[in-house]
This record gives structure tokens, sequence and C-alpha cells, in this order.
């Protein structure tokens, strides 16, 4: 199902047209209003007028999250303050919060990416949506309101927590949509079986679950469990929040970004040169059309590729590949480049483990140590002991095998790695705090 279909289905060259134009109007917009930028331009010899085609976009300089706490808190608005309707913001747990600001426009235009967004995962104006994502300064909550109402949608403003309540509400409501993080999902269905509801008895149907990078085991995982359609949405709140590209539910194979309003391109992480479509490196987005923050090559340290083929949805936006990962996440282990969703990915290749799973990094006598611990289903916990032993050997064996590390491997008791409302964490880096 498309929401605008003129500008879902626009034809590639109509499509680079339009972005050219409004890349042209972006220049020109944070040159003149803009000091961070005018200095960044200045400093690479570049002005607006440089900018003649979409291939000069690599002339441009990048954007990075410290900048944004450098210049917290509104030092990288385009407008006056008087003009911003509305404030988000990162937790700060690393620094400054990052601070995000929207005119009136930018909302609409988040509402109707959002509505886009939940439509091509097939939501319409019969669905109950229920929303998981936190709300308040964060992005996610009030994102998927928006777009939902956008549709026409029923909306059940949930947010995180009370989570047994909310597979109460999610009975008597009568949801059809979830959206969550998937780890939150696979929680909520936890704390469902624990009140007798069971998932393959609601009138639910589809999952949209973003805000962490999950592989596709961990997907196979919730269809089967909950007996739906789940697909994955991407989004930051520097660009704008949730919906900046979303699989569609008939391909299920890569997130289609709106390029009418988000130019990607992908570099190489070390050199930041412009890597070919196809090729995996770290996604950077130029937001066309944002008012209040213009982001300009902002370096999202996601890892990914860019995919140009015709989808069977009709759609002509690019898609991007399944997150494989950050290149700000990334493990160095005795030399060896590690990423989580490598370590997920050969666990949920085994029968009888879950996906909640911890990363443990440590270090003896000046050397990095790495275990993995990793829950295991009620009927596997009942099993001889022989038999669980064995299999923490084999996975220790393919993790060796597969990333060339060695790690420890230890299975846990069922619900005993703590759970999170938001994004799981999954690393633990004790490194340097002995």
């Amino acid at each position: 199902m498309l929401f605008n279909i003129k500008q879902e289905t626009l034809p590639r060259e109509e499509l680079e047209a339009l972005q050219l134009r409004r890349l042209r109007d972006l220049c020109d917009r944070v040159y003149a209003n803009v000091p961070f930028y005018r200095k960044r331009f200045d400093e690479a010899g570049v002005t607006p007028a440089d900018i003649k085609s979409l291939a000069d976009l690599k002339l441009l300089p990048f954007t990075e999250k410290q900048d944004l706490r450098n210049y917290y808190p509104f030092g990288l608005f385009a407008v006056p303050r008087d003009h911003i309707v509305r404030l988000h913001a990162s937790s700060g747990t690393t620094g400054k919060a990052v601070v995000v600001g929207y005119t009136a426009r930018d909302l609409e235009n988040w509402a109707e990416l959002m509505a886009r967004s939940m439509s091509a995962a097939g939501v319409n104006r019969s669905d109950v949506v229920h929303v998981a994502y936190g709300y308040g300064l964060f992005t996610g909550g009030l994102g998927a309101h928006y777009g939902a109402e956008r549709i026409g949608a029923t909306v059940v403003p949930a947010s995180g927590g009370a989570t047994r309540r909310q597979a109460h509400l999610m009975r008597d409501f009568g949801a059809t949509v979830l959206c969550a993080t998937p780890s939150y999902s696979l929680h909520l269905w936890e704390a469902a079986q624990e009140a007798g509801v069971d998932f393959r008895e609601l009138a639910l149907r589809i999952g949209i679950f973003g805000a962490e990078p999950w592989s596709e085991a961990m997907r196979r995982d919730i269809e089967e469990k909950m007996h739906i359609d789940a697909l994955n949405i991407y989004g930051l709140s520097e660009i704008m929040g949730p919906g900046v590209a979303m699989e569609c539910v008939e391909a299920k194979c890569g997130m289609h970004l709106w390029e009418d309003h988000i130019l990607p391109e992908i570099i190489d992480p070390v050199t930041g040169e412009q890597l070919p479509p196809g090729q995996v490196g770290e996604l950077v987005l130029t937001t066309l059309t944002k008012e209040g923050i213009p982001m300009l090559r902002y370096r999202t340290r996601d890892l990914t590729s860019l995919n140009y083929t015709p989808c069977c949805c009709g759609r002509t936006h690019v898609r991007i590949s399944r997150l494989q990962g950050r290149s700000d996440d990334m493990l160095i282990i005795r030399g060896v480049n590690v990423f989580p969703q490598q370590i997920e990915g050969l666990l949920m290749e085994s029968d009888g483990l879950t996906p909640n799973y911890q990363i443990i990094v440590g270090s003896v006598n000046n050397l990095d140590t790495l275990e993995v611990r990793v829950e295991v289903s009620d009927s596997l916990f009942a099993d001889e002991i022989r038999k669980l032993q064995m299999l923490e050997n084999r996975l220790q064996k393919n993790i060796k095998e597969f990333l060339g590390v060695t790690a420890k491997v230890r299975l846990m008791e069922p619900r005993s790695i703590q759970r999170s409302e938001g994004k799981a964490q999954r690393i633990v880096d004790q490194r340097g705090k002995d």
C-alpha cells in the first residue's frame, strides 16, 4: 500500500533533479544561517555556488554527532528559536545531550514520512496501532504516533513499562499493529505468556520494529511466536526520528529510504571516500527539506549498503540493507574486529537459545577477553547438564571458526538477563574498570 503514490514512485531522473534543487537550496540556507557550516565551507574552500550536480556532494564537509554536542543546545539551528515548535533530545549518557528542533513544516514532513513508512508495512485506517516506544524527549513514540494518526488509524500510546498490563491492553483493545524495539517485543511476548495472554490469539498482524539492530534470525523468531509480519524501520533523531527508511511488506528485502527528503551515500568509514552501490560502508545522510536543524552529510556510523534495483512494491526510492552494525560499536578483541550482530547470528542458528544475550568484554593480564552470555529456553534448561556443556563448546567453536576470536560462552537460565524497555544493552565493556 502506497501512502503518497506520486512521490513514492517518482522516476529516478525526476527524483535526482528534485534532489539537486533541494541540495542547492540547503547549501544556500546553511551557509547563510548557520555559522558552523559557513566556517566548514570556507575551510573546505567550497561555496554553495560550487554545487552544480549531485556528484558535487563529495565536496561538502561532514557533520558528526560531536558537532551537535559542541554547539549544545541550539548552535546548529538554521532558524530563529521562536520558529521552533518542538524540541527532542538524546539522553546524553556519553556527554552533552544531542538536541534537535523542528519547525511546524518539519513536523508535517515527519508525519508524512512516517505515514509512508507505516503504509509500506501494510497499516491502514482500520488498524489499531499499539505504540510501545518511549514517549518524551526520545523521538520513537511520537514519531509512530503521528504517522499512524496521519493514516487515520487508532493509536494506543502505551509507551514503555507496565509490560504485563500492555499485553492485556493489546488483547482488550484489539491491537493489530505493534510498534516497539525488537527486544522489547520479545519481552512483551514473555510477559504475555506469564499473564495468560496468547499472542497467536490476538488480532495482531504487523510488527514495526526498530531503534536497535536485529537479525533475520530474530525476525523469524518473532514472526513464529507472534504469528505476524515483522518489519524493519530505521531512523535517528539527528535526521528526523523514525521513518527515515522502512521495509515494505511485499519484499521484506531492505528499507526504502525517502530520497525526496533525505539524500543518502555510503562512505569508507576510515577514509571518508564514497563507495559504489552495493558495497557495505557507513551510511551518510543529508536532510534536503529540514528547516529547524538541517544536517549536511551526517555520519550515522551505521554500516549498510544501497540497493537501487527495482522493488516489486513499485516504490522507486533506494533501499538500504539491514544494518550490519555500527562502526563505533565495533569491538576490537586482540586485533580482531567483532560486531554484536555477527555473534547474534551464530547464536540464533542453534535451537533452544533465546535472542536475549550479552557480550562481556574484559581484560586479564592486559589481554582482552570475550564472554558471551545467552539465555536458553525453558525446555533446554531442563535438559541434561552434559548436553548444555556440549552446546556451550559447540558455540565457542563456531565463534572461533567464523569470527577468528576466542570467546567463553555461558548458557544462562531463562529470564536471567535483565530486560530493557528501550534499546537492549548488548555490550558490557569492563576493560579498564578494575
